[in-house]
Protein backbone atom coordinates (compact mmCIF):
# COMPACT_ATOMS: atom_id res chain seq x y z
CA UNK A 1 0.00 0.00 0.00
CA UNK A 2 2.84 2.37 0.85
CA UNK A 3 3.77 1.92 -3.34
CA UNK A 4 0.79 3.68 -4.00
CA UNK A 5 1.31 6.98 -1.94
CA UNK A 6 5.05 7.09 -1.99
CA UNK A 7 4.38 10.20 -4.02
CA UNK A 8 2.13 11.76 -1.35
CA UNK A 9 4.97 13.50 1.26
CA UNK A 10 6.47 15.84 -2.49
CA UNK A 11 2.88 16.23 -3.47
CA UNK A 12 2.37 17.94 -0.13
CA UNK A 13 -0.94 20.69 0.03
CA UNK A 14 -1.28 19.35 -4.29
CA UNK A 15 -4.68 17.39 -3.77
CA UNK A 16 -4.93 17.26 -7.69
CA UNK A 17 -1.20 16.01 -7.90
CA UNK A 18 -1.73 13.43 -4.72
CA UNK A 19 -4.93 12.12 -6.62
CA UNK A 20 -3.19 11.42 -10.14
CA UNK A 21 0.03 10.27 -8.75
CA UNK A 22 -2.04 7.69 -6.39
CA UNK A 23 -4.63 6.86 -9.35
CA UNK A 24 -1.08 6.03 -11.65
CA UNK A 25 0.58 4.01 -8.88
CA UNK A 26 -2.14 1.83 -8.68
CA UNK A 27 -2.58 1.18 -12.73
CA UNK A 28 0.78 0.79 -13.06
CA UNK A 29 0.37 -2.45 -10.38
CA UNK A 30 -2.67 -3.43 -11.35
CA UNK A 31 -1.14 -3.75 -15.14
CA UNK A 32 2.06 -5.49 -13.88
CA UNK A 33 0.39 -8.16 -12.48
CA UNK A 34 -1.27 -10.49 -15.20
CA UNK A 35 -3.77 -11.90 -12.78
CA UNK A 36 -4.51 -8.16 -11.69
CA UNK A 37 -4.87 -7.28 -14.94
CA UNK A 38 -7.94 -9.83 -15.48
CA UNK A 39 -9.47 -9.16 -12.26
CA UNK A 40 -9.18 -5.49 -12.25
CA UNK A 41 -9.03 -4.68 -15.71
CA UNK A 42 -12.39 -2.48 -14.88
CA UNK A 43 -9.97 0.26 -12.58
CA UNK A 44 -7.71 0.44 -15.68
CA UNK A 45 -10.45 1.96 -17.94
CA UNK A 46 -11.85 4.10 -14.81
CA UNK A 47 -7.71 5.41 -14.78
CA UNK A 48 -8.10 5.99 -18.77
CA UNK A 49 -11.30 7.39 -18.75
CA UNK A 50 -10.57 9.95 -15.06
CA UNK A 51 -7.10 10.80 -15.63
CA UNK A 52 -6.61 10.58 -19.25
CA UNK A 53 -10.05 11.56 -21.07
CA UNK A 54 -11.53 14.25 -18.14
CA UNK A 55 -8.13 15.60 -16.53
CA UNK A 56 -6.02 15.35 -20.06
CA UNK A 57 -3.22 14.47 -18.39
CA UNK A 58 -1.76 10.87 -20.23
CA UNK A 59 0.54 9.20 -18.01
CA UNK A 60 0.44 5.75 -19.30
CA UNK A 61 0.26 3.41 -16.42
CA UNK A 62 3.03 0.94 -18.11
CA UNK A 63 5.35 4.36 -17.90
CA UNK A 64 8.32 3.78 -15.49
CA UNK A 65 8.68 6.76 -12.91
CA UNK A 66 10.66 6.52 -10.07
CA UNK A 67 9.37 7.89 -6.38
CA UNK A 68 8.28 11.19 -5.51
CA UNK A 69 6.54 12.47 -8.28
CA UNK A 70 4.77 16.33 -8.58
CA UNK A 71 2.42 17.06 -10.69
CA UNK A 72 1.69 20.80 -11.04
CA UNK A 73 -1.32 22.19 -12.20
CA UNK A 74 -2.18 18.51 -13.82
CA UNK A 75 -3.56 19.22 -17.50
CA UNK A 76 -2.22 18.78 -20.98
CA UNK A 77 0.58 16.28 -19.73
CA UNK A 78 1.54 13.71 -22.55
CA UNK A 79 4.15 11.02 -21.60
CA UNK A 80 4.85 8.35 -24.23
CA UNK A 81 4.65 4.92 -22.77
CA UNK A 82 8.83 4.12 -23.46
CA UNK A 83 9.75 6.96 -21.57
CA UNK A 84 11.87 6.61 -18.13
CA UNK A 85 11.01 8.96 -15.46
CA UNK A 86 13.89 9.09 -12.57
CA UNK A 87 12.98 9.62 -9.11
CA UNK A 88 11.91 13.13 -7.50
CA UNK A 89 10.36 14.15 -10.92
CA UNK A 90 8.38 18.00 -11.21
CA UNK A 91 6.28 18.03 -14.09
CA UNK A 92 4.16 21.33 -14.66
CA UNK A 93 1.00 21.58 -17.10
CA UNK A 94 1.36 21.26 -21.00
CA UNK A 95 4.31 18.87 -21.16
CA UNK A 96 5.23 16.67 -23.49
CA UNK A 97 7.68 14.09 -23.41
CA UNK A 98 7.66 11.57 -26.19
CA UNK A 99 9.52 10.10 -29.48
CA UNK A 100 10.44 12.49 -32.43
CA UNK A 101 9.02 10.00 -34.39
CA UNK A 102 6.40 6.68 -35.04
CA UNK A 103 8.20 3.85 -32.75
CA UNK A 104 10.92 5.93 -32.21
CA UNK A 105 12.88 5.95 -28.79
CA UNK A 106 11.72 8.17 -25.69
CA UNK A 107 13.48 10.49 -23.41
CA UNK A 108 15.46 9.32 -20.03
CA UNK A 109 15.29 12.04 -17.55
CA UNK A 110 17.12 11.62 -14.56
CA UNK A 111 16.70 12.04 -11.15
CA UNK A 112 15.64 15.47 -9.27
CA UNK A 113 14.53 17.16 -12.66
CA UNK A 114 12.24 20.08 -12.54
CA UNK A 115 10.18 20.71 -15.54
CA UNK A 116 8.73 23.75 -16.21
CA UNK A 117 5.11 24.52 -17.95
CA UNK A 118 4.86 24.58 -21.43
CA UNK A 119 8.28 22.01 -21.91
CA UNK A 120 8.73 19.57 -24.99
CA UNK A 121 11.44 16.88 -24.74
CA UNK A 122 11.24 14.67 -27.47
CA UNK A 123 13.29 12.13 -28.51
CA UNK A 124 16.03 9.53 -27.89
CA UNK A 125 18.02 11.33 -25.71
CA UNK A 126 19.10 11.70 -21.63
CA UNK A 127 18.48 14.22 -19.18
CA UNK A 128 20.83 13.72 -16.74
CA UNK A 129 20.44 14.34 -12.65
CA UNK A 130 19.34 17.82 -10.89
CA UNK A 131 18.64 19.26 -14.44
CA UNK A 132 15.74 22.58 -14.26
CA UNK A 133 14.12 22.78 -17.95
CA UNK A 134 12.67 26.38 -17.76
CA UNK A 135 9.44 26.97 -19.34
CA UNK A 136 8.39 26.98 -22.87
CA UNK A 137 11.88 24.80 -23.65
CA UNK A 138 12.31 22.17 -26.48
CA UNK A 139 14.65 19.50 -25.61
CA UNK A 140 15.81 17.72 -28.48
CA UNK A 141 19.48 17.64 -27.30
CA UNK A 142 20.84 15.14 -24.35
CA UNK A 143 21.17 17.77 -21.25
CA UNK A 144 24.59 16.94 -19.26
CA UNK A 145 23.78 16.45 -15.13
CA UNK A 146 23.37 19.49 -12.99
CA UNK A 147 22.30 22.07 -15.71
CA UNK A 148 19.35 24.91 -16.43
CA UNK A 149 18.54 25.06 -20.01
CA UNK A 150 15.74 27.35 -21.53
CA UNK A 151 14.86 28.02 -25.06
CA UNK A 152 13.65 26.70 -28.52
CA UNK A 153 15.64 25.00 -29.32
CA UNK A 154 17.01 23.99 -25.34
CA UNK A 155 20.66 25.22 -24.40
CA UNK A 156 22.19 25.18 -20.89
CA UNK A 157 22.68 28.60 -19.64
CA UNK A 158 24.24 27.60 -16.42
CA UNK A 159 25.85 24.54 -14.65
CA UNK A 160 25.29 23.83 -11.04
CA UNK A 161 28.11 22.50 -8.78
Amino acid sequence: MSYIFQDWKRNNNNTKGKIITSLFRLAHTISSKKYLKYILFPYLLFYRFFVEWLLGIELPWHTKVGSGLIVYHGQSIVVNKNSIIGYNCTMRQCLTIGNAKKNGKSPTIGNNVEIGANVCIIGDITIGDYVTIGAGSVVVKNIPPHSIVVGNPARVINTMS
